[in-house]
């Protein structure tokens, strides 16, 4: 067979691939694997990952073009795989982080003082989280940069595979993993860029077939090979024209999604993951799914809150009272988010006293009756426990989250229910939220008694004004604290005002908390708006900018009243939840996604924590207390220590002995040794594979397929960069692999014979053949192992 001339178009003209950078593909084939990786770039520029701005991700597009540049060049200049991505690696950590530099320096600068700015906002990232102790970093160039080498990255691959390795399906499959998984975390419209996507990617497949068929024909001079290709691609049009036409009109009419199940709860798992990525990186902004509200550990402040009509709870309700619905709570503000401080999970059994052994152990508190509620979640994930004020016990398995002042001495573990405890009684725990996994459970809450229908007992305002101040000590050091740069001139103002309008204000906590509700209500012009991204706060914080423009949504009110009180000397803290939904007749409450909420919870002795909402805009359900007799004398502030709080003296009736073994908490999820899990799982490890061995020597050989030996050594040879190109033959492929392996050129044609006479001559080989051929197989499998030590070497005359 002849050698193709220069002017050949097929994947065999080295000589003139090496003597030009042009694209033998063609440069509309460039440009069709540039258009698939802008979809993601574009895609993920939309969504306002980084602080809900659109602007600082404009770059991402420059970067994927960029990464596919260098994969087109490292694939034309012919590096092998490995070098080519540690290359381009290298590449992209000088040229990435000053572009990243560039937007965060935007008004001047060189090259130089980008990337040294690029460099101190990850160092100060890194510092943030971990030795300076903050659940959330300031700090966003390392996102930027991360962002940009993903792009980098996602283009870098894309090149290499199609115009190296010939592979334009994993660059489709790639792009479009990375295309879906964003579009399912965003809540914009991203249809067009899936359409391009899909244009792309199938334009890019049919090209990549139609030149190889191209290629080949050339190569074996049979016919005229530019008529093939314009054939492929006439008919290749009109395919992806009808196809996605067809798409959009049922995606556009379809009245129906019969697979729609098959997605349930994928997108609120990536939600999941994503929120656990929020302590590292300040994502979320107004185009993305989270800024929903899912009660986790933390709950950041983004400036834009996302809900929807959404059903969630279906809440059995024995009374006709309005209860919120609490979560979480949070005890730990660093000036743009809440989070819990030095948490820790334990498990309770069910029926078990849920805050027993706890500062929050309701059954300790004044002017409370039980009360037991039915709920249903609808599909809600992460699937709290949800209870108006105070959970009591639930009947479900839960996971119970309390936090703990990291300066309090002692601040051990809690150790199960029954055994002894070192822990010292100042170290107490408080409430931070509770988890099951149960979709349907029965939570018995204390419940303030109402004090006007019982204003002896119940829970009135002049009770809680002669509470006192004398709180515990965990209770200062947790509910508290201010964070440095929180309190702002606006805040000062702002409480300087409300203690000017309201001098009754000074006398207690109660009245404080009353003065700054109805201030933040009703008297200080403040406005309701779910999206404040447009407010020009510049770097003040949630408090300090809501306090100045007086703009915000629940968020913004609560932790800007939870500071106030904080700066007054009055505990407080965040509570997230829903707020209360429409009722039938049967007492059955509907909860929606837009009923998400967050208030503030005042701590006050002897009663525990009292609801505050100062949220306005007609949003907000706070109810005024009853005055109430007038007290004389304070009531008695709690113990400190739940270790010095007596049992419960009323009964517990037990409601079946299926519905669990015993009350209490149990282990904490951060205790046991893993050491002899790890030994026993080596060891059976060891026992099936010395199994599964014995069993595999034992079985007895099937005669091998000339076809499996053939895929064999191919597979083999191109995990070591040797890999056959579309157009090569058995033969060839072999002759090929010969020049590399001069001594395994007879096993070499051992087995492309085999594999030829078998596919193409349908030849029944004989038993002396095939006993031929798994010698020869085995012998390759060695000499193309050795190839390991000098392949970089043969590299270079490969093809």
């Amino acid at each position: 067979m002849n050698a193709p001339t220069a002017s050949d178009d097929g994947w065999d003209s080295e000589e003139r691939r090496r003597r030009t950078f042009r694209p033998i593909e063609g440069w509309t084939t460039v440009g069709l694997v540039v258009l698939l990786v802008l979809t993601l770039a574009w895609s993920i520029d939309d969504a306002s990952w980084v602080l809900g701005r659109h602007g600082l991700t404009n770059f991402l597009p420059w970067a994927a073009t960029l990464g596919v540049g260098w994969g087109l060049l490292s694939a034309k200049v012919g590096w092998w795989r490995w070098l080519s991505h540690l290359l381009g690696g290298v590449a992209a950590a000088f040229i990435v982080p000053t572009i990243v530099g560039s937007v965060l320096i935007p008004d001047g600068g060189n090259p130089v003082v980008w990337f040294q700015a690029t460099a101190g906002s990850v160092v100060d990232a890194y510092l943030d989280l971990a030795y300076r102790g903050l659940a959330y970093t300031t700090q966003i160039g390392h996102f930027l940069l991360v962002l940009g080498i993903l792009c980098w990255a996602t283009g870098q691959f894309a090149a290499y595979a199609v115009f190296h390795h010939r592979r334009p399906g994993n660059a489709v499959v790639l792009v479009g993993l990375g295309l879906v998984a964003n579009m399912a975390l965003t809540i914009r419209d991203q249809l067009p860029y899936l359409i391009a996507w899909s244009l792309a990617g199938l334009f890019l497949v049919i090209r990549s077939h139609a030149f190889d068929e191209r290629s080949l024909w050339a190569r074996h001079r049979i016919g005229d090979a530019s008529a093939l290709g314009g054939r492929y691609l006439r008919a290749g049009t009109l395919l992806v024209a009808g196809s996605v036409t067809a798409a959009l009109l049922l995606t556009a009419g379809a009245s129906s999604a019969p697979l729609a199940s098959l997605w349930n709860g994928a997108d609120q798992r990536l939600i999941a993951v994503g929120r656990e990525l929020q302590r590292v990186f300040r994502a979320g902004g107004p185009g993305t799914r989270l800024l929903s509200v899912d009660f986790g550990a933390s709950a950041p402040i983004t400036g834009n809150w996302t809900t929807d009509g959404t059903p969630v709870l279906q809440i059995k309700v024995p009374d006709n009272g309005r209860y919120y619905w609490r979560a979480v709570t949070y005890d730990h503000f660093d000036g743009r988010s809440w989070s819990w401080t030095a948490a820790q999970t334990t498990t309770v059994a069910p029926y078990g006293a849920t805050l027993a052994e706890t500062a929050d152990d309701p059954r300790t508190l004044q002017a409370r009756r039980e009360m037991t509620f039915q709920v249903s979640e609808l599909g809600l994930d992460p699937q709290a426990i949800f209870a108006p004020d105070a959970p009591l016990l639930v009947n479900v398995g839960t996971s119970v989250t309390t936090v703990r002042s990291p300066t309090t001495p002692g601040n051990a573990t809690q150790p199960p229910s029954g055994l002894s405890s070192t822990v010292p009684a100042a170290a107490s725990t408080y409430f931070g939220g509770i988890t099951a996994s149960a979709n349907a459970y029965q939570v018995t809450a204390l419940v303030p008694i109402d004090g006007v229908a019982d204003p002896a007992h119940g829970l009135t305002a002049n009770k809680l004004r002669v509470a006192g101040t004398v709180y515990p000590a965990n209770v200062r050091q947790l509910y508290l604290q201010l964070d440095a740069g929180t309190v702002g001139p606006a805040t000062r103002g702002l409480l300087a005002e409300i203690l000017a309008r309201h001098p009754e204000a000074r006398r207690n906590p109660y009245d404080l908390a009353r003065a700054i509700t109805t201030y933040l209500v009703s008297e200080g012009g403040f406005n309701y708006q779910t999206d404040v991204t447009g407010v020009p706060c510049g770097d003040a914080g949630p408090v300090e900018c809501f306090a100045g423009h007086r703009v915000g949504y629940c968020e913004y009110y609560a932790s800007t009243m939870a500071v106030l009180l904080r700066m007054e000397g009055v505990p407080a803290r965040l509570a997230e939840g829903f707020l209360p939904g429409p009722r039938d007749a049967a007492g059955q409450e509907l909860i929606r996604k837009s009923n998400a909420h967050a208030w503030v919870e005042v701590y006050f002795p002897a009663y525990g924590w009292i609801q505050f909402d100062p949220t306005g805009g007609g949003v907000g359900q706070d109810r005024a207390l009853p005055a109430g007799p007038v007290v004389a004398a304070p009531s008695p502030t709690p113990r400190s220590s739940p270790g010095d709080q007596g049992p419960d003296p009323r009964p517990r009736p037990r409601p079946d002995a299926s519905g669990g073994v015993g009350a209490g908490a149990g282990v904490t999820s951060s205790g046991g040794g893993a050491g002899p899990l790890i030994a026993v799982t080596l060891l059976l490890g060891l026992i099936v594979a010395v199994a599964v061995w014995r069993t595999d020597r034992r079985r007895p050989r099937t005669p091998l397929e000339p076809e499996t030996a053939y895929r064999g050594v191919v597979r083999l040879a191109r995990r070591l960069g040797f890999a056959p190109s579309p157009s090569q033959t058995a033969y060839e492929y072999a002759r090929a692999l010969g020049e590399v392996l001069p001594r395994a050129r007879v096993d070499l044609h051992t087995v492309a014979r085999a594999k030829v006479e078998v596919a193409y001559g349908r030849q029944q080989l004989g038993a002396d053949r095939l006993r031929a051929l798994r010698a020869a197989q085995r012998r390759l499998r060695v000499a193309l192992l050795g190839l390991l030590v000098r392949r970089r070497a043969l590299r270079r005359r490969w093809r």
